[in-house]
Formats: structure tokens, sequence, C-alpha cells
């Protein structure tokens, strides 16, 4: 069977290699361009790009796909079915009618829920205890084709967007590589999703990091974890962002933003005031300096305790 597969970032990257070991050949692998980065604004190589050219493996990065003449060399390698883990971009109609089996995407929740760009972080601010993978036949929409196969992953508290991502990669690589035979075998009937239960993730922004005290505790805390590693959630101190790296919510009610300590709580010895509840802060990062404990925090900072973080 010959094989297209188009990823972009690290979650693309266990597929990509359980493919290339596998018996199938993959004919071509479809990234993103290049983007500046760093101070020196280097053109930058997308993880996939890396991991394919390390194991010889022809790659485009076309800006479109919409392109008569990207699809007629994409229809040349003659695909017998494409794979998608997280592109970056909608397949166009004439792309994925390319493929006789189809267009195959690993989609990091399970279906319908969370549906969009950023499903991982959006069931760590929604609280989730249960979220997984999706093995789905592409359509024209947005993650609403037909479902091949799922498999469930638990949420653990101490999960962030980065922990869970790298989790949900390798589930999906496994969840791919089983169902993707029986698929090719006829050995699979597609579930359509049922739209009325579907939810939406949305493109999460630097500025979602910014915190207001006036949140609870609660949701405060998933922020942090649902927001690490990228944007971060920060407060303003002495005039320098001050990223909160790990928090818990605990019990507690005062003036929203002030900074009180926290006694009766390993490795959480100051905490901030919230609308309700208290969040207390496990490790922080002031803006120029390395992360550190709440505890090696608060020694050099004298001042902390005790002081009104806007928000």
């Amino acid at each position: 069977m010959r094989v297209v597969f188009m990823g972009t970032p690290g979650f693309a990257l266990p597929a990509l290699n359980r493919l290339a070991d596998s018996e199938y050949e993959v004919v071509a692998v479809y990234t993103q361009p290049d983007e500046p980065a760093g101070r020196g604004r280097r053109m930058v190589p997308t993880a996939v790009k890396s991991a394919a050219l390390a194991r010889a493996l022809t790659v485009n990065q076309p800006p479109s796909l919409k392109g008569a003449g990207e699809v007629a060399k994409l229809a040349g390698l003659r695909p017998d079915t494409i794979v998608v883990a997280a592109y970056g971009q909608l397949l166009p109609q004439s792309v994925l009618d390319i493929p006789r089996f189809g267009c195959v995407n690993i989609h990091p929740s399970l279906l319908p829920r969370h549906r969009g760009p950023s499903p991982v972080a959006a069931a760590i601010l929604a609280g989730d205890e249960v979220t997984g993978v999706s093995i789905m036949l592409m359509d024209k929409g947005m993650d609403t084709g037909p479902v091949l196969a799922q498999s469930q992953w638990a949420i653990s508290g101490s999960d962030t967007t980065g922990t869970l991502t790298d989790k949900l990669a390798e589930a999906g690589a496994n969840l791919l590589m089983e169902t993707l035979p029986l698929w090719l075998a006829g050995g699979i009937t597609p579930r359509a999703q049922d739209n009325a239960k579907a939810t939406y993730s949305r493109v999460i922004s630097k500025d979602d990091g910014r915190i207001d005290w006036l949140y609870a505790a609660s949701e405060l805390s998933r922020m942090v974890r649902a927001f690490q590693p990228w944007p971060g959630c920060s407060t303003v101190w002495q005039g320098k962002l001050l990223k909160i790296v790990e928090a818990v919510p605990l019990p507690g009610d005062g003036e929203e933003g002030q900074v009180v300590e926290i006694s009766g709580v390993p490795g959480v010895p100051v905490g901030v005031q919230t609308g309700s509840g208290t969040l207390g802060l496990l490790k922080v990062q002031l803006e120029g300096k390395r992360v550190m404990t709440a505890d090696e925090f608060i020694r050099g900072q004298r001042g902390f305790v005790g002081s009104l973080l806007p928000g």
C-alpha cells in the first residue's frame, strides 16, 4: 500500500515513525513550510520535516494544496491512502478525492467532542476526566468525518497540554497501526458523528494566558495546565511578567489578586486569592529568569507576600 503522510509538529512524529517502520510504502511526506524563529529569525524546519529527511523520505512543503498543480503532483504519487496528523491545513475536496481509501486523520479527542485546532487544551480547560484519540475519515468539514476507531485516555490532575499531547501522540500512533490494516481490508464500517453532541475548540492566542483573578481558583489551575507550555499563564510583578508554571486550587477567600501565605500544604508556601478560592503556587518564572519553586521565589522577593497583583 502506498501512503502519503501529512503532519507538522511533534504530535505527528510517532505516527510517521510507525508508518515508516511498517510494511507500508511512505511515498512522500507533506509538512508546512519552514518558518523563522529565534532572535536571528533563522528558518527552522518542522519536526516532521527533520524526521522525514533523517529517514531519507521525500518531503514536500507547499504553502497551499488548493492549486491545480499541487493537486496533480499529489495525484501523481498514486497514494492508496493519505494519513494526516496535525498537518495545519484543511484539505480541499480535490485532494480528499485522490486516494481510493480516503484520507485518514488522527485527532486527539473523542469526537465529536472538541473538534477544531486545540482539542487537548480544550479538554483540560473543560475539566474533562477522560479524553482520547479518534481515527476518522476526512471530509470537507472541520473534524466532521465518520469515525473508524477511538481509544480513551484518562486525564490526570497533573497533565498539561504538553504532557497530554505527548501521551495522545503515542496512543494515536498505536491506534492508527491497529486500525489501518482493518480499514484497508474492508473490515471497518465508518460511524457517522453525532453533530448534536459536537463541541469546538478554538485557536489559542498569547493573550489567553493573561490571568484575571476574578476567575475561580479551580478554573485558573486548569488554565495553567492547559496553557503549558504555550502561551503560559502570567500576571505582573513589579513591572515584569510572572508566569505561573504550576499551581493548585485551594480553599480561601479575600481580595482578588492578594498574595497570601499558605501553611500546611507541602510545596505550596504562597497563594493568590481569586474570585472563588485561592490559587496555590508551586512553580513560577519571573521574566528573564529560570523556572523556580514558589519557595525559592519568595525568598528572593520579600515584598511578594501581601502584595496585590493586577488582573
